[in-house]
């Protein structure tokens, strides 16, 4: 990079364009009433005698891919608790049936769902039935929660493809429904509880007795590369020659985001060793006031744009030294073109932005996986579209963004959060940044000094590949095994 981009002017992320991937939470919740309506109609119209009606829990089906073929299968659910007992989500199980397409491995995504696509996992298992020879399973974590009496999940927003991205036929499938395009009961799936069947009929009216035999991905095979970046930061200190030398930048400039009046301190960019591997620690404090506030940052050239990122993040919900905890903070990983005028169609972002305290309206821990296509700053006028979830993320995290064919998906520990495209999709070399800021307005009063850590473990760009989280870590890995720390491929656009 010639010159260190434009101070980004702190701001949220903005509320998106309407978009049938990225419902939010309040839209779900706008929703269930009408859907539960849609569901009391069709039950007359389409019914599933449980296997067991204890429970009397129902699955609701809406697709989002009508096809005959298609890029990929699109089933929606909802799962519905008809009974007077609260039930478990973590003891459920959903199966949605299908035919294999010749030769085909397949990938399963959650592009959204109101428990969390973090707490939503999907397998893929065989069978022996005329209709259906592999079907999906849909699982949940403990952190989805239980089902109310009268309750629903909300949107499960899930979908799978093929691991080459070719087309599948889903007009054989035995679960799907080409005219499904409202939630309704749906007896074509089928959920278990504990292993018990209580919900819908299974292809030939039997259960499977195979057990899921693929891994949560079917990973495919690796694609090739034009260029990548990994760096495991194994540096001296901020002041590291080889910093520099490797296209980052530590930034000590002033300006935004963040306290007015606070400063970027590079001798707080540190290298530690965690866990017996080095990482890279941003250290960002305050004693309440703008002077008395420092900021960090790290970032790498423009070169990037098509591919896979990927970061090994620490985020903290709390102070590591000092106190009181309660500032309004944002620890990130992102990528960015300058803006270099307002509603510069050449701008371009993509942002994993974690407030452990909350900010910007919200009042606790949220992250917020956004994209960009531009902005002015005023009047202000955001164009983009972002999803979030609503929950503690202090800890290690694997965070992945695959930039291809019109789309960027953003990927938590292995599970997909987000999918956003067009108009959003990048068109220029952007960034890779690091920084740790505080939200202006959000500082507590009290005037004892606290420092809040960001730290990363490693950073990894594949230029022109789509890898999968599982492939992205298997790189790295590969890399330390061997100990390389640090590689640089990816040309000068």
């Amino acid at each position: 990079m010639t010159s260190p981009p434009r101070p980004r002017p702190q701001r949220r992320p903005g509320r998106p364009r309407p978009d049938r991937r990225t419902l939010g939470a309040a839209l779900a919740a706008t929703t269930a009433t009408a859907a539960a309506g849609v569901a009391l109609v069709a039950a007359a119209l389409l019914t599933a005698a449980p296997a067991s009606a204890a429970d009397e829990i129902h699955a609701q089906y809406r697709t989002s891919a009508t096809g005959a073929t298609a890029d990929q299968a699109e089933p929606w659910f909802k799962i519905v608790n008809h009974g007077s007992q609260a039930v478990p989500l973590s003891g459920l199980t959903l199966r949605y049936y299908f035919k294999t397409d010749a030769g085909a491995s397949y990938v399963f995504a959650c592009s959204w769902a109101v428990r969390g696509c973090a707490n939503v996992h999907g397998t893929f298992g065989t069978l022996n039935s005329s209709t259906a020879d592999r079907y999906l399973e849909v699982s949940f974590t403990s952190g989805a929660g239980s089902l109310s009496p009268g309750a629903d999940t909300g949107d499960l927003q899930l979908r799978f493809y093929r691991s080459n991205w070719a087309t599948l036929r889903q007009s054989d499938d035995y679960s799907f429904g080409s005219a499904q395009t409202s939630y309704a009961d749906w007896s074509k799936v089928t959920v278990y509880r504990d292993g018990a069947r209580v919900w819908g009929t299974p292809p030939d009216g039997s259960d499977p007795t195979d057990p899921p035999t693929d891994p949560p991905t079917d990973p495919p095979t690796d694609p090739p590369t034009s260029g990548v970046l990994f760096d495991d930061f194994s540096y001296a200190s901020s002041s590291d020659a080889r910093i520099s030398q490797r296209g980052w930048t530590v930034r000590s400039y002033s300006g935004g985001p963040g306290v007015p009046g606070a400063t970027w301190d590079p001798s707080k960019v540190t290298f530690p060793t965690v866990g017996g591997n080095p990482v890279m620690q941003l250290e960002s404090s305050t004693d309440g006031t703008g002077g008395g506030t420092s900021q960090t940052e790290l970032y790498h050239q423009r070169k990037f744009r098509e591919g896979t990122y990927g970061a090994r993040v620490y985020f903290s919900d709390a102070p590591a030294t000092g106190g009181p905890d309660g500032d309004q903070l944002v620890q990130t990983f992102f990528t960015i073109t300058p803006l270099n005028a307002p509603l510069d169609p050449d701008y371009g972002e993509m942002d994993f932005e974690y407030l452990p305290n909350g900010g910007w309206g919200e009042q606790s821990n949220i992250i917020y996986m956004t994209s960009w296509e531009t902005y002015q700053n005023d009047p202000w006028q955001a164009i983009n579209t972002h999803n979030e979830i609503r929950q503690s993320f202090a800890g290690w995290h694997d965070l992945v963004i695959q930039v291809a064919g019109g789309h960027m998906r953003y990927y938590i520990d292995g599970q997909q959060v987000a999918d956003h495209g067009e108009p959003y999709y990048p068109e220029t070399p952007m960034s890779i940044n690091f920084n740790q800021w505080f939200i202006s307005g959000g500082l507590q009063g009290a005037s004892t000094p606290r420092a809040y850590r960001e730290q990363v473990d490693w950073v990894f760009h594949a230029q022109g590949a789509t890898l999968t989280p599982a492939q992205v870590t298997a790189k790295v890995n590969a890399y330390r095994t061997a100990g390389t720390t640090w590689v640089d491929t990816v040309p000068q656009p």
